[in-house]
């Protein structure tokens, strides 16, 4: 399910799937009832979409005129639904009264390290005496579950309001469908951010509050009285050093001794600036990195390939014995422009895949509509772009982009090509093959963008990274990621050694390149240093002698 609703929605407020069809949802929170207008705006969204079920939803029911549209559609194969508040509570009255992740353990199996979480979160929740704590799972292990049931497990003893936030609008919708298995029916929600904009009635009544960081802040500039909280959950917390999250902390009093529990989310703990989060969070009560995880199968085996035929061997063994920094290296040493042998090694790995789902970062917006096009060329499976516009390139509707999501999760679209949308926020679903022809020297960034084809689903045995980028540091990512999976690990349950296939190669496009990869690793030395180095350090030093082999 998406919710798609914003201004420029084409009509649409919710998409979901069911039963092989795409259902379509406008809601209408009206005191009167929706006409035939609304109908009509339903079924143009219809088209827009490319659904086959269109619902309405109307608080105010329906004109008398609406209900006779709905018969002669009915008669035309249009199976159109229209769900008044009596429907609402109707269907309200079959559900469990416990929540889901109560009455249907099975379906929320929790993993030792999520347990151990939970328990430590919903102990400090009710009983301290620190009003502070911070969960680092990495994207796929579950964090934002953790939370949750952390806070359900709460309420069993005490009632709790809780404000959760979010930097980004679509993050605060994510966020609270996160928490829908945790919830009760009686439970209410409620978003606030750049979309919605509930009245201070409602926002002081509800039991869980999903607010984007801006809003909030909009809030304390112009001196409003926030409703006190239970708990403040920040989700994404690398972002809470910001000064706008520290001004809307502070006013909450969250984490103070006389103030609400504040608790912190996230995947990637490290900030761009430098600062420490642990001095708003506190030191972390869980840490399983994206190493971790994979070593230990909590996500799915990697099959990572680094590429190095973009490297320019000729001109790198007329560096022999200098010193120069990875910006003057990168300018030096790489080829950039190979788009036709990714798309060539892209449809390789389309073939080793039971059910292939793909994500291309690319360079820039033109750059993903061109890689859209030539995947589109071959045709082994449909590409779209998705991207937010540019001086160059018209930006694309919100309505564009969530029916090109919808088809993605339809199984519609094989291929998405995309500049960094999908690094936070943006809810996909389950990929198996990362493409990386984006540079980034972020690592949280290039985290994150992993951590989008990892997570374990039923079916999925394995991810195909094809690594394309042409950045030294990149080079030594892929060594250090290597070096750290190879290690042997122990699993603490029961003291037997877990044995994956998570590998990491270094290929040329006919066959692999071990001694690249040796050389590589010869000049980089300590190739964690080099990751993280910044663009004009002067750290990269040749060996004095070129090994003939790789020239």
């Amino acid at each position: 399910m998406r919710q798609v609703g914003q201004s420029s929605d084409g009509g649409a407020d919710v998409i979901g799937h069911r039963g092989g069809k795409r259902w379509l949802f406008q809601v209408k929170k009206w005191n009167r009832p929706a006409s035939t207008d609304t109908v009509d705006q339903t079924l143009a969204a219809l088209r827009l979409y490319r659904a086959e079920v269109p619902v309405v939803v109307s608080m105010g029911g329906f004109t008398r005129e609406a209900l006779g549209q709905r018969r002669i559609l009915l008669s035309e194969g249009i199976p159109l639904q229209l769900w008044d508040r009596r429907k609402l509570l109707e269907m309200a009255a079959t559900l469990p009264t416990v929540s889901p992740s109560e009455s249907s353990a099975d379906r929320y199996e929790r993993r030792p390290y999520q347990e151990n979480a939970i328990e430590m979160v919903t102990n400090g929740l009710l009983h301290g005496p620190a009003r502070r704590a911070l969960v680092v799972l990495a994207t796929g292990l579950g964090k934002t579950y953790v939370a949750a049931e952390s806070i359900r497990r709460a309420r069993m003893q005490r009632s709790l309001r809780v404000l959760a936030i979010a930097h980004t609008n679509p993050l605060v919708y994510q966020l609270e469908r996160a928490f829908w298995p945790t919830l009760t029916p009686r439970e209410s929600t409620l978003i606030w951010n750049g979309l919605e904009h509930p009245p201070s009635e409602q926002l002081d009544r509800a039991d869980n509050v999903f607010a984007c960081i801006d809003s909030l802040h909009a809030a304390v500039e112009k001196g409003w009285d926030l409703a006190p909280f239970d708990v403040v959950l920040v989700d994404e917390c690398h972002h809470a050093g910001a000064v706008m999250y520290q001004r809307v902390l502070r006013e909450l009093t969250a984490g103070a001794a006389t103030g609400p529990f504040l608790l912190g989310l996230t995947a990637t703990p490290w900030r761009p600036d430098g600062a420490n989060i642990e001095d708003t969070f506190g030191e972390p009560l869980v840490t399983v990195d994206l190493v971790t995880g994979l070593r230990r199968g909590f996500l799915a085996e990697v099959d990572y390939r680094m590429y190095t035929d973009n490297v320019d061997w000729k001109r790198l063994s007329q560096l022999s014995g200098k010193k120069l920094s990875p910006k003057s290296i990168n300018r030096t040493l790489f080829i950039h422009e190979w788009d036709d042998a990714v798309v060539d090694s892209l449809q390789a790995a389309w073939g080793e895949q039971a059910s292939p789902r793909a994500i291309v970062f690319c360079g820039n917006i033109d750059h993903a509509l061109r890689m859209r096009d030539r995947i589109n060329a071959l045709g082994f499976t449909s590409a779209e772009a998705i991207y937010s516009g540019s001086s160059s390139v018209r930006a694309q509707t919100p309505w564009e982009r969530n029916r090109v999501l919808s088809d993605f999760e339809a199984g519609d679209v094989g291929v998405i090509c995309t500049v960094d949308i999908f690094n936070e926020g943006v809810d996909v679903p389950d990929v198996n093959i990362i493409v990386f022809q984006r540079v980034t020297h972020s690592r949280r960034i290039f985290i994150q963008q992993l951590g989008r084809g990892l997570r374990l689903s039923p079916g999925k045995r394995r991810a195909i990274v094809l690594d394309f980028v042409s950045d030294i540091r990149r080079f030594a990512a892929g060594l250090e990621l290597k070096d750290d999976l190879e290690k042997s690990v122990t699993a603490k349950s029961d003291d037997t050694v877990i044995r994956l296939n998570n590998r990491v190669k270094f290929l040329r496009s006919t066959g692999e390149d071990p001694l690249s990869e040796s050389f590589l690793r010869e000049w980089l030395e300590d190739v964690a240093e080099v990751e993280r180095a910044g663009e004009d350090a002067s750290l990269l030093k040749f060996p004095p002698e070129f090994p003939s082999s790789v020239r």
